[in-house]
């Protein structure tokens, strides 16, 4: 019966509507669903549908869902495909809305807007569904009922109404609009499956949207299985744990992880016999830990701060061996040479023989790379059977770093200083601060100040780490510094600590080192054996002149593991027999040409060259100072990447040499007439300092007189305006770097006379010294 009706009544359709937009999904034919009408315009949409058209409205879907909001509705809004209803029933609200019960009938397309905005009226066409008779609608039809069957078995939001509907419509079209309608599906999607009138194609959409469906229940039961499976693991891991505490509570033992923590932490507290303001201290963190629950955010910050207080040494130090001569035996079987830290190191420790609490020491050792400063801490250490722990505060720019962090701070942490006592765990280790010359500083602080209070043997007594705020005594611990150059080390930090001087190494040296410490390490990490391979002291002396010439030994020892490489290659690849000899003859195969070869030695040619000697972070080198003229107006110029202080040596060498020029028999026009050109090669090398003032003096003398110096020769020393020959730094590593360029003759200012006693007798060897206080000696010794 009802079915006759709404045939007859799809068949009494009007051919104008009135349309109300609708702003979330559309609804399909064949539904009885409630609607609530809110705006004005559409409830006077609703009241003309009932009085003139019978209560038949139109249902078309926004295109934006958003826009019935912004703006007032107009046709162009809306989508052209959308759905006849009849309203059955209505409800007017308190709050002036109102509420219809609508039954839907059939699609529909606007043809011809009769208003453009709301209340929308427009000419309408109704559209008929299309089906291929050849086509198994039967088959799609249970194939679309049977994948939803297994999609509302799993999902508890499609009721029992909703199942029996699906079983008890007998029309395909309708099955398709009925199932798109309670599907999860895009709201745009739903309108393609509303405009698509044939209904094997509509079906074959919504088996679509079906099976996409199932893939996402698929997925949230997979999620749901995992979330299911952690709860009952925590579940039954909280009773086993309960039914721990209750058998741990009986036999008396403590009842959790915390109850074992605060015990392990009481008795190692009592174990360090603290006093004063520490001892106050800890127990008031350690009572707070006992009362703390362990699922507050504060447990964990106090349980690592007890655990780094328990971890501290605070009263256990390690034996000093005190055997002098054992120690010195070490020393010397580890490292070649280093007499002043030898020395320093033995007279620590006979002060310590003699006198029991004596307190740490702070040394330096500044010299340039590859000399063996950072190897002999570790040395230092075994010869006073200690702990050693190193850290390189090189480019360091936080002071928290040394300092620590403050415990207010999420991973906060201690400092370098208490980090090394916890790994070493005794209170007088050797501690080697690697770097310390390249330190830098930032918003976050000055790690050098930092170090003041470290390395103060005054202060260190106490020191204060922000993260333990507690008063360590760090004085005996024995701190050794490394730097190359200590201009950039800030004056008071330099004033805490003895500074030891470590020079480059001469080539015996270098060849003494080679032989008792290089090779046999290069050859153990290459898998050779000594008598696999020898080599004279002429081959290892050609190696550190000609292809490695620098202050340390470090490419020294990359050059013979070059040559060992290539060894095993020859060994294991060619069945080369051993023992293999390295000769002067076959370094060329080995390494390649030299890189230094003699002829490049720097040797004056003509006036206006002279050879000066500068110290670099690297240690010694000898320059070769280039002057020339050219014909024009008066002028200077200097060339060969110099410093301010260098360029301000220059001119007074200018100044000077302009001022004496007449004692020469050189005229006015020398100057008036020509400008001269300073030059020191390598000029990608940077180069400053004041030694090198005699030096460009003595090369403009020469080119204005035409007059070339004496050949082995070369000099160092600050030049003042009136002729004044000033003394200089690093005369021991300018003395190495002369004898490496085959210089015979220094000149030296008269004042550094007295460094040449510091200066080995091997060094100085061959080597005449030529003392000067005026630039007029300086000139009557080499021309």
């Amino acid at each position: 019966m009802t079915e006759k009706n709404i045939v007859s009544l799809e068949n009494m359709l009007p051919e104008r509507l009135f349309i109300v937009p609708l702003s979330g999904k559309p609804i399909f034919p064949g539904i009885f669903t409630p609607l609530m009408i809110v705006s004005h315009q559409d409830i006077a949409t609703v009241e003309n549908a009932l009085t003139k058209a019978g209560g038949i409205l139109g249902l078309t879907m926004l295109k934006d869902d958003e826009s019935e909001d912004e703006n007032p509705v107009s046709i162009d809004d809306l989508y052209s495909v959308g759905t006849v209803a009849k309203i059955v029933k209505k409800i007017n609200l308190p709050d002036g809305g109102m509420n219809i019960f609508i039954s839907t009938l059939k699609r529909f397309r606007i043809t011809n807007p009769l208003t453009r905005h709301t209340p929308i009226a427009a000419e309408v066409e109704y559209l008929d569904e299309k089906f291929d008779k050849g086509s198994n609608l039967k088959a799609l039809t249970q194939a679309i009922l049977s994948e939803m069957k297994q999609i509302s078995e799993n999902n508890p939001l499609f009721s029992e109404e909703m199942r029996l509907n699906m079983v008890n419509i007998d029309q395909p079209g309708k099955i398709a609009d009925f199932v798109a309608s309670i599907l999860n599906v895009d709201r745009k999607e739903q309108q393609d499956i509303l405009e698509t009138l044939d209904i094997r194609e509509r079906m074959e959409k919504v088996i679509i949207f079906i099976k996409k469906e199932q893939e996402l229940l698929r997925i949230q039961k997979k999620i749901q299985r995992k979330i299911n499976e952690k709860i009952e693991k925590s579940q039954r891991e909280y009773f086993l744990k309960e039914e721990m505490k209750a058998i741990r509570k009986e036999l008396g033992l403590p009842v959790d992880s915390k109850d074992s923590e605060y015990a392990r932490f009481k008795e190692a507290i009592e174990g360090f016999q603290l006093t004063g303001e520490v001892k106050e201290e800890v127990e008031q963190e350690l009572e707070k830990f006992s009362m703390m629950d362990s699922n507050s955010p504060e447990f964990g910050i106090t349980r690592n701060y007890l655990s780094t207080i328990v971890s501290l040494p605070w009263n256990k130090m390690s034996e000093d061996k005190l055997d002098i001569k054992k120690a010195k035996s070490i020393l010397d079987k580890d490292h070649y040479g280093l007499k002043d830290v030898k020395e320093r190191i033995i007279e620590f420790l006979s002060v310590k023989k003699l006198k029991k609490d004596s307190k740490g020491s702070i040394l330096c050792l500044v010299g340039p790379p590859g000399v063996g400063k950072t190897s002999v801490g570790r040395s230092i250490a075994r010869a006073m059977n200690r702990e050693f722990f190193r850290f390189s505060v090189g480019g360091m720019k936080d002071e928290a770093e040394i300092k620590g962090h403050r415990r207010t701070y999420i991973g906060a942490m201690p400092g370098k200083i208490i980090q090394g006592l916890k790994i070493t765990k005794t209170a007088n280790p050797v501690f080697m601060i690697d770097e310390i010359d390249k330190m830098g500083s930032s918003y976050q602080g000055d790690p050098s100040s930092a170090l003041l209070e470290v390395l103060d043997p005054e202060q260190n007594v106490s020191f204060r780490d922000n993260y333990l705020n507690l008063p360590f005594d760090i004085s005996n611990v024995m701190f050794i510094t490394t730097a190359n150059t200590l201009d950039t080390i800030p004056g008071p930090l330099r004033d805490r600590m003895e500074i030891i001087r470590i020079a480059g190494y001469i080539r015996q040296e270098k060849v003494k080192i080679a032989e008792k410490y290089l090779l046999p390490k290069s050859l153990a990490a290459n898998g050779l054996d000594k008598s696999q391979v020898h080599y004279s002291p002429e081959t290892l002396s050609i190696i550190a002149e000609n292809y490695v010439r620098e202050s340390g030994v470090r490419n020294l020892e990359k050059a013979l593991d070059r040559i060992h490489r290539k060894i095993a290659k020859a060994i294991v690849l060619d069945g080369k027999s051993c023992p293999i000899e390295v000769t002067p003859d076959t370094l060329v195969e080995y390494l390649g040409k030299p890189r230094f070869p003699e002829e490049e030695l720097k040797v004056p040619s003509r006036p206006g060259m002279v050879v000066g000697l500068a110290w670099t972070n690297f240690g010694g080198d000898t320059l070769m100072i280039e002057t020339v003229r050219t014909p024009g107006h008066e002028g200077f110029q200097l060339t060969g990447q110099m410093g301010d202080v260098m360029k301000e040596s220059a001119n007074i060498a200018y100044t000077y040499v302009r001022t004496v020029a007449e004692k020469f028999g050189v005229g006015k026009d020398a100057f008036e007439n020509y400008k001269y050109h300073l030059h020191i090669p390598e000029g990608a090398t940077p180069k400053d300092g004041p030694s090198a003032g005699i030096t460009m003096a003595t090369a403009l003398l020469s080119l204005i007189r035409g007059k070339q110096v004496k050949s082995g020769f070369a000099m160092t020393g600050e030049l003042s305006l009136t002729g004044d020959v000033l003394p200089i730094g690093g005369l021991k590593e300018k003395t190495i770097a002369a004898r490496r360029n085959m210089v015979k003759n220094i000149i030296i200012p008269k004042q550094n006379q007295k460094d040449l006693d510091e200066i080995p007798s091997y060094i100085k060897k061959g080597i005449t010294f030529h003392p000067v206080s005026r630039m007029e000696e300086v000139i009557e010794t080499v021309f």
